[in-house]
């Protein structure tokens, strides 16, 4: 099974700040969630991260040694990261969500991104590894990715799912199987009184 989890919180994402390549570490929740979301999902036989620090330091709860991949890193928002969300004039938003090409200045479309998290699922898959557990630590925008992928559905889809910091999005691939099999699971973080919101 192929687990794609977000990372923890930082104070960013608590902030309602676009995070992108902006490079923040995970704050106290962070932590706790990551420990939660390790212990959730159990052992490991593979584990996947993203270059960025909070993906790192979430990976890090796994006590396993991860594979830095680089497709797994977030969307790139340009001019846009660490803005506040709200500040987005409405215009952009209307731009970005109808139009799988449209980026923000100096940054990536969703097509852009879809591209290589495809990429990245379609390695996942042709490894037909299907018995083994693999996690990949990622961000909201790249699961959301992976899960257009799995579903066989366009990139804008993605404007249509919401993903809660350290969630577990499960999703069975291997001999060309994609069945999304959970997702956005936060069951763990709430068990242990950590849901962010």
């Amino acid at each position: 099974m192929l687990h794609i989890v977000r990372h923890g919180r930082t104070e960013h994402n608590a902030s309602g700040l676009l995070l992108g390549r902006i490079d923040p570490p995970l704050d106290d929740l962070g932590r706790d969630q990551a420990a939660a979301l390790a212990a959730a999902i159990g052992p490991v036989d593979r584990l996947i991260t993203s270059p960025l620090l909070r993906t790192r330091q979430t990976a890090e709860a796994f006590g396993i040694e991860p594979v830095v991949d680089e497709r797994w890193i977030e969307l790139d928002y340009g001019d846009f990261d660490g803005v506040a969300l709200a500040s987005v004039e409405p215009e952009i938003w209307k731009a970005w969500r109808t139009d799988a090409d449209f980026a923000p200045p100096g940054g990536e479309s969703l097509r852009q991104l879809g591209l290589r998290v495809s990429e990245a699922m379609t390695d996942l898959d042709k490894a037909d590894e299907s018995d083994l557990t693999t996690v990949v630590v990622t961000h909201v925008s790249p699961i959301k990715a992976a899960v257009c992928w799995a579903l066989g559905v366009d990139d804008l889809v993605a404007w249509r799912l919401w993903v809660a910091t350290a969630s577990i999005t499960s999703v069975a691939v291997g001999g060309g199987v994609r069945a999304v099999h959970g997702f956005n699971d936060i069951a763990h973080l709430r068990a242990a009184g950590l849901a962010d919101r």
